[in-house]
């Protein structure tokens, strides 16, 4: 198991930008795929991002171009930059760490909120 902690949450305004960030707990971090993960009231948990232990990337085709995931295995630390935030980004964003497509280690979630 390995514990995750999301930071970098809050209130922007369409067109601006954050950075969220996932520290993990576990030393072996650079073995895991990790991936970020959105839910907005009222819908399903949905993909945003992943980045593999080899660091290839994958997102969904509402963020592509928008977003950015990276890791930094000497800081245990996978990243998620946002840039031109729409309201319809407005979710909890949870960070994820697991292998292939099984993510089974979850973060608490971070509040992203963008106003129109």
């Amino acid at each position: 198991q390995v514990q995750l902690v999301e930071s970098g949450g809050g209130l922007v305004q369409a067109g601006g930008s954050l950075r969220l960030s996932c520290a993990a707990s576990k030393r072996t971090f650079s073995s895991y795929a990790m991936g970020w993960f959105r839910q907005a009231p009222g819908k399903e948990r949905e993909l945003v991002a992943t980045i593999s232990s080899g660091s290839i990337t994958y997102y969904a085709a509402s963020v592509k171009g928008r977003f950015t995931i990276s890791r930094d295995n000497a800081k245990n630390t996978v990243y998620l930059q946002m840039n031109s935030l729409k309201p319809e980004d407005t979710a909890v964003y949870y960070c994820a760490a697991g292998f292939g497509a099984v993510y089974n280690n979850w973060g608490q979630g971070t509040q992203v909120t963008v106003s129109s």
